[in-house]
């Protein structure tokens, strides 16, 4: 150690420092979300964030709602009490994933070309692991932020966020007590349009969702017989019809200004009635965004039977059903006129569509950090195909951004992150958001 070194004593540990090892280590909690119970829950998560938080003096709660299902709670006291507080949630479990379909064990947290590997790499331990890592650092510093923050890491968003953001919204209200605003995931990431801008993109908006049961019921009998009223057939015949549906272009508010922003952006009109050629200026966000363009319903499970030989007397399938703002009634209109008056629909979990408008001081605050790091930087709005825990929080007049900021490699496809096989972020991607967000408190 040379004597500048030892004069100027231990180096402190910052956020830059150790929101790698955080995100790595969240990573290596299994957290599989099997939408049963069957896994191993988020207890585990929970308990090791609420432990990294006691370290810096705050006081965390844990929250089970189920065995093994737990969240954590805690609430950093700002400069200014008086202000509206700030909400930024985070989920801790995951989708499951088989690692014999992964290049790096999917529960490894390992450290390969640049990127942390892992399930919840992208979705979200990588957001939870960013705000572990800011707030420890301000909080040891002694940096309080300018108001009053809540934080809050939750169970079970994968299945629709019941036994997590819906029971303490429900159960613990309180807990949000002064919050306005909130901040989560799907938001705030790159897109490199050119080497003189890169748009950043912030959740202003979420389609709605029904995740359905289908049913048809037949006559069951001997499969060697004739059977005219075959529920398989029937229900595969509907399901096919919804799959191959082709739902009309509706272009919201928030898809309108986000093509505006796009088209200024590029120097050349993006028409949305013309899906091809405007999907394929938009490179490897093409799926993200083409999904906000149209109601959707997505078959993703069927069941019937028990023997090879028997036809049987009832079927049913699964769908994933999504609709943009404003368009709920017209989409469960044209789903029953598409499925038939044979199908028997019921919903397993349905939640409301969100919009809110990209202006006011929260989005200064996201320009103004995203600037500082990244002088290219410009945020737009856009819609989230899919949900987030910010439909619970809306239940308490709260207004959700999806901002969890990263810088990411033109190359990288981002969109296939989520959910899929060999999921991945960036170190460096995990230190600029820290960077940002950290600076994102200061200004919010």
């Amino acid at each position: 150690m040379s004597e500048s070194n030892r004069a100027a004593g231990p180096r402190t540990v910052t956020g830059e420092d150790e929101v790698v090892d955080l995100c790595r280590d969240l990573i290596r909690i299994d957290t599989s979300n099997y939408g049963d119970h069957s896994g191993p829950g988020e207890r585990g998560a929970a308990e090791y964030i609420a432990e990294k938080l006691a370290e810096v003096g705050l006081e965390p709660r844990v929250f089970e709602s189920h065995p093994g299902r737990a969240s954590t709670v805690a609430r950093i006291e700002g400069e200014d009490p008086s202000r509206p507080a700030l909400l930024i949630h985070g989920h801790t479990d995951v989708v499951p994933a088989n690692a014999a379909d992964w290049t790096h064990d999917p529960f490894s947290g390992e450290i390969a070309d640049g990127c942390v590997w892992g399930r919840g790499a992208v979705d979200m331990k990588d957001m939870d692991a960013m705000t572990l890592a800011v707030v420890r650092d301000r909080l040891r510093s002694g940096r309080k932020p300018p108001r009053d923050i809540v934080l809050a890491f939750l169970a079970d968003e994968e299945a629709g966020g019941t036994y997590g953001a819906r029971y303490l919204v429900d159960k613990h209200p309180d807990l949000f007590e002064g919050v306005t605003e909130a901040i989560g995931e799907v938001g705030g990431f790159s897109f490199t349009v050119n080497e003189n801008l890169r748009l950043y993109l912030v959740e202003t908006a979420q389609k709605g969702m029904h995740w359905m049961r289908l049913t048809v019921e037949g006559t069951a009998g001997h499969g060697s017989m004739t059977n005219n009223d075959n529920a398989i057939t029937e229900l595969c015949e509907a399901v096919g019809r919804l799959g191959r549906h082709q739902w009309p272009v509706r272009v919201t508010k928030t898809v309108r200004s986000f093509l505006d922003e796009l088209s200024d952006a590029l120097g050349t009109p993006l028409d949305p009635e013309d899906m091809e050629a405007t999907l394929a200026k938009l490179g490897g966000i093409a799926k993200m965004v083409g999904a906000t363009l149209r109601n959707s319903a997505a078959p993703t499970m069927l069941g019937a039977g028990y023997k090879v030989n028997v036809i049987p007397g009832e079927a049913t399938a699964h769908v994933d059903g999504r609709f943009l703002p404003g368009y709920e009634d017209e989409f469960l209109a044209d789903l029953d006129r598409i499925l038939g008056p044979r199908v028997r629909r019921e919903d397993v979990h349905g939640d409301k569509a969100l919009e809110t408008t990209f202006d006011g001081d929260l989005v200064d605050a996201m320009q103004t950090a995203l600037r500082a790091e990244d002088p290219i930087a410009r945020a737009v709005p856009y819609m989230l195909s899919g949900g987030t825990d910010a439909k619970s929080f809306d239940d308490l007049g709260i207004r959700c951004f999806g901002f969890a900021p990263l810088k990411l490699p033109p190359e990288l496809d981002f969109a296939g992150m989520f959910h899929g096989v060999d999921e991945r972020v960036p170190v460096d991607g995990l230190k600029f958001g820290v960077r940002v967000l950290d600076r994102f408190l200061d200004a919010s």
